[in-house]
């Protein structure tokens, strides 16, 4: 009876330290964010509003959302690996919307989209901030600096 119990402490000590020492771990690490390209285009395509949607086809919407996605790299926005980063974030990262979208009116005709009219852009760029604070690759946006 004395050894059953002991066992039995012993297993609940042993699983306590793991679980304790796991949560510990994935506290201190950032959540890993995973884009799909399909998934943010659907997001994206419905969260434009009515006008937006019937001039914009969900390939014009691939194209500016493929562009987002290459503006950020060429900046450093964008993790190169998929591994586990400790969350050391000292400094916060602010992005203004009019260099993103500026960038974005030049980029359109590059990439084959027929713009007719330029707030569509604005509407994408909103649209596609809000799918990345949906996965959780963006945090909150900036009070007034």
């Amino acid at each position: 009876m004395i050894f059953v119990v002991l066992s039995v402490v012993i297993v609940f000590a042993i699983a306590a330290g793991v679980i304790g020492r796991e949560a510990h771990r994935l506290d201190a690490v950032a959540p890993r964010v995973v884009y799909e390209i399909a998934a943010a285009v659907d997001f994206v395509s419905n969260a434009l509003p009515a006008e937006s949607q019937a001039r914009l086809t969900e390939d014009e919407v691939r194209q500016m959302l493929l562009a987002h996605l290459s503006w950020m790299s060429e900046r450093n926005l964008m993790l190169t690996d998929a591994l586990d980063h400790v969350q050391d974030i000292t400094t916060p990262l602010v992005v203004e919307d009019t260099t993103l979208t500026a960038y974005l009116l030049a980029e359109a005709g590059n990439r084959g989209v027929q713009l007719l009219d330029d707030v569509d852009v604005v509407h994408v760029v909103d649209g596609h901030m809000s799918y990345l604070r949906a996965i959780g690759a963006v945090g909150p946006q900036a009070d007034n600096i």
